[in-house]
């Protein structure tokens, strides 16, 4: 039997998570969906969404087991990932190429303060 019944939150190791929530939810546009204390982890227990999406991410402070600086591996959705580019290049996100191939939809790599590697995905 499968309990297991969505994705809710993913989360992203940062140094800074003041820095952190500035880029999330100032650049990005990001809703602040939580920002309470949680001293086990040393800072916050921060989330963050897109608006209106049902997963989230965690802005958790980064350790020893789990550093900033990766690859995540999220990839986020956009109806325009060239006016997305521009627009994050724009206010200066640092961002990869965008990728234009025959029978895969428009994609762009680019990265939070501290370096985390995120997708943006036209689709």
């Amino acid at each position: 039997m499968n309990h297991i019944t969505a994705v809710s939150t993913v989360a992203v190791p940062v140094t800074d998570q003041d820095r952190a929530v500035a880029f999330y939810v100032d650049t990005l546009g990001f809703d602040l969906r939580m920002d309470a204390p949680l001293l086990q982890l040393g800072g916050r227990w921060i989330v963050v969404a897109p608006p209106g999406s049902s997963t989230a991410l965690a802005l958790a402070p980064a350790g020893d087991d789990t550093p900033a600086g990766g690859d995540t591996g999220i990839r986020f959705g956009t109806s325009d990932a060239a006016a997305a580019h521009a627009a994050l290049t724009e206010q200066g996100v640092e961002a990869g190429d965008l990728l234009s191939w025959p029978g895969v939809p428009p994609m762009f790599t680019f990265r939070d303060p501290d370096g985390n590697v995120l997708y943006l995905v036209e689709g």
